[in-house]
């Protein structure tokens, strides 16, 4: 991202999204597979081969995340980032649809002692419907970018070697001095929100397992929890469309004591029965609309009107390189949170 973000002239962001899904569409092709042809290979081989599959993926992230921001923000129109916003969670709801469903369409006679998210046709399903919705993805982007073509034309600047260029080039200082509250709210809000795969993971229903019903076991019971936080991450970006919500993008130094402020949800998650260990407020309700939906809805809300505003801080000719400089601040967020999110015991 640091070195997609450095260079901005003569970038074609479109190549770069369309490269990012081709990527996507072969990493989870091959993952696909691999449930299917892969059963048999030792430990070490297929730790190489997701290794690799891992290098793909955030190589196909990067363009993604760098190409998406700066040829949407180039439009001018923070709707169209907000759009963007809400695809991507909607991206993050499919998967946990995806997974909750296939658990549930193998036969509890069929998973025998394993359960249903270790099935090869569970994860089979699953990695094919990424690649479907990574089809559909690669689609769209080449049609929207035949209708507009490199996106909307700049006003031609001199750079600085006496070349014209149809984008201004700046500086990554030059962009947090313009975007400092904006770029600070969204590190914040992403790394804090790193937090919540770890409790996701290690946090169970209440009810005991022997006596649950099969939505509330473990398989089912940890993509259901990421469903209501991906939920709760999709309402809040669709928040942004009320006008008095969407009013924040210019007033940005608000939304840094309000990514602070999300800080809060860390010992809501330890009321929870993480690691099985029993409750403090012993309710499925309180973890998923409360913790879990609250905590997703203020990220997407939050996470949104920082992606927006960057239009309304800077030159036109400058919008690309600040949408390309916040997907580098979003993505510096998300590593750092996971980075971070190690220190949890």
């Amino acid at each position: 991202m640091l070195l997609l973000t450095h260079l901005q002239r003569g970038a074609s962001y479109p190549f770069r999204i369309a490269a990012s899904l081709i990527l996507n569409i072969c990493a989870f092709s091959l993952l696909a597979l691999s449930t299917i042809f892969f059963r048999s290979v030792s430990p070490g081989l297929y730790f190489a081969f997701l290794m690799c599959i891992v290098l793909a993926s955030a190589l196909a992230a990067a363009l993604c995340q760098n190409g998406v921001f700066a040829y949407v923000t180039n439009f001018g129109k923070g709707e169209y980032t907000q759009g963007i916003m809400t695809g991507q969670a909607i991206a993050g709801v499919l998967p946990c649809v995806a997974q909750i469903v296939s658990v549930l369409s193998v036969a509890e006679s069929d998973a025998g002692t394993s359960s249903g998210q270790e099935s090869p046709k569970s994860a089979f399903a699953y990695f094919l419907t990424a690649t479907g919705v990574s089809i559909l993805a690669l689609g769209a982007i080449m049609i929207l970018v035949k209708r507009h073509g490199e996106g909307k034309k700049l006003v031609v600047e001199e750079g600085e070697d006496g070349e014209n260029t149809t984008r201004k080039v700046l500086s990554l200082r030059t962009l947090f001095r313009k975007l400092h509250w904006l770029a600070l709210a969204v590190f914040i809000c992403f790394a804090v929100t790193m937090i919540f795969p770890v409790f996701t993971q290690e946090i169970f229903s209440v009810q005991p397992p022997s006596q649950a019903a099969r939505l509330l076991q473990p398989a089912c019971f940890i993509p259901l929890a990421f469903l209501f936080w991906n939920t709760g991450d999709l309402m809040g970006r669709l928040l942004t469309l009320i006008p008095p919500l969407a009013a924040m993008v210019t007033h940005p130094r608000p939304l840094v004591f309000l990514t602070l402020a999300r800080f809060s949800f860390i010992p809501l998650y330890q009321l929870c029965n993480v690691h099985g260990r029993g409750a403090v407020i012993p309710s499925d309700v309180f973890y998923l609309l409360v913790v879990q939906f609250l905590f997703g809805l203020s990220n997407g809300y939050v996470g949104s009107i920082c992606m927006m505003g960057p239009v309304h801080w800077v030159e036109p000719e400058e919008r690309e390189a600040a949408g390309s400089f916040m997907g580098l601040m979003l993505c510096g967020g998300l590593t750092t949170g996971s980075l971070l999110s190690f220190l949890i015991p």
